[in-house]
């Protein structure tokens, strides 16, 4: 149990919502936004509080979290018929997502995420799991007084030997956190950690700093394109094929490219933490990557694509991994002036016959937007696609909502 969380509502909020809100709620949009509010009981609830939204007939339709700090106003948690939010809602939502995920541990994979905010019921908090560590992410102080029983119902399911708290920038900032003295990185339950955790991915070896680390220690997301990039370059076998990973981050992309046979692999990132890190988990797997050179580059990418094209460089897989260039609607058009810019970048670089992958992590960019600038670049560089293949999220990031579709990649053979 975490002490000095704020303590259960007991008063609920009577909320009506206009019309548009209502159909979209009920078609499964987990989000109420606070322009959509037409009348509520009480404004003044503290966050958390239970909100129960009826429609005008005064018949139930949905029940979420009041959010009163962020203009998701209400995070929807059900729609139907009345439900009670207690240990057995939150114990039946776990089970739910597990059961979603039950397949991965047959892959040889011990990290993956368990719970995936709005897409599994649960907005504004995720779970990822790696091998018996649980970390759990809140990014809205909603879920404070909710989390005991949350974190109960993740460990009567998952049996986790330790429970790592992280924090998001809003939750993090919030008054509810400094007053139940919260801190990101903390370990709730079990034994304390002070190393990068162990994992399996496909069997792969990995650690995740689930302390400080990126979201909350790795890029899950990612794995079964990486899964993909290892299996294209092993069904080549070619001894000597060149890979260069692009925002490589922790090395994913990389020790995937290395496991699949390729005789060079060069890592590019603008954080040294991040390619130390790439350098250590190709390390991990020294016994199936022992036959691969890697190396590393620590700049922008950018800038260390375009000098490699300068140089006349090319490689037989080129993956490009960027973060989110647009977390609100307003950087779009920048967005994808950036993703044209690295296609073109990135074409230059692709030896002939060689493999692209390019992806997009931003819900603001669709996967027809990423597919048509990547191919208008391909276009642009006088070069064909023999093949094309569009990739989405794997089974632990599900979609559930059209918002929640973040995640998209694009190979071509070239």
């Amino acid at each position: 149990m975490i002490p000095n969380l704020p303590a259960l509502p007991t008063r609920r909020l009577a909320v009506r919502v206009s019309p548009d809100a209502l159909r979209q709620v009920r078609g499964g949009h987990p989000w109420i936004y606070d322009k959509a509010i037409v009348s509520n009981s009480n404004a003044a609830a503290p966050a958390g509080s239970l909100a129960v939204i009826f429609d005008s007939d005064r018949n139930f339709a949905a029940i979420g979290l009041w959010d009163p700090q962020s203009p998701i106003r209400i995070r929807v948690l059900h729609v139907g018929k009345p439900t009670q939010i207690d240990d057995a809602f939150w114990l039946d939502v776990v089970r739910v997502a597990v059961a979603k995920r039950a397949s991965l541990a047959a892959t040889g994979t011990t990290g993956w995420r368990v719970l995936h905010g709005e897409n599994d019921g649960m907005s504004g908090l995720i779970v990822d799991r790696y091998d018996s560590t649980l970390v759990c992410k809140v990014y809205s102080e909603c879920w404070l007084p909710h989390l005991n029983q949350v974190l109960a119902a993740l460990r009567e399911i998952n049996k986790p030997s330790r429970v790592v708290l992280r924090l998001g920038r809003l939750a993090a900032a919030s008054s509810a956190v400094r007053d139940a003295h919260l801190t990101d990185g903390e370990v709730v339950f079990g034994e304390p950690v002070d190393r990068p955790v162990p994992f399996l991915e496909n069997g792969l070896s990995f650690n995740a700093d689930v302390l400080h680390g990126q979201k909350t220690g790795h890029f899950l997301d990612q794995r079964d394109n990486r899964q993909h990039i290892r299996e294209h370059i092993a069904a080549l076998a070619n001894p000597n094929i060149s890979v260069l990973d692009v925002f490589s981050c922790t090395g994913g992309f990389s020790v995937y490219a290395a496991a699949g046979g390729a005789s060079l692999v060069h890592s590019v990132d603008i954080a040294r933490p991040a390619i130390d890190t790439a350098k250590a988990n190709m390390a991990l797997n020294k016994r199936v990557v022992s036959s691969t050179t890697h190396t590393t580059t620590v700049g922008d990418a950018f800038e260390v694509m375009a000098q490699l094209g300068a140089q006349g460089q090319t490689f037989d897989v080129v993956v490009v991994d960027p973060p989110s260039f647009a977390s609100n609607a307003s950087e779009r058009d920048g967005a994808m002036r950036a993703y044209r810019k690295l296609a073109d970048l990135a074409t230059r670089l692709v030896a002939p016959g060689g493999h692209l992958l390019q992806a997009s992590c931003s819900s603001r960019v669709t996967e027809d937007d990423l597919v048509a600038t990547v191919k208008a670049a391909v276009r642009t560089h006088g070069r064909t696609a023999t093949r094309e293949q569009v990739f989405g999220h794997g089974i632990d990031h599900p979609v559930e909502f059209a918002q929640g579709r973040y995640l998209k990649a694009i190979a071509l053979d070239l």
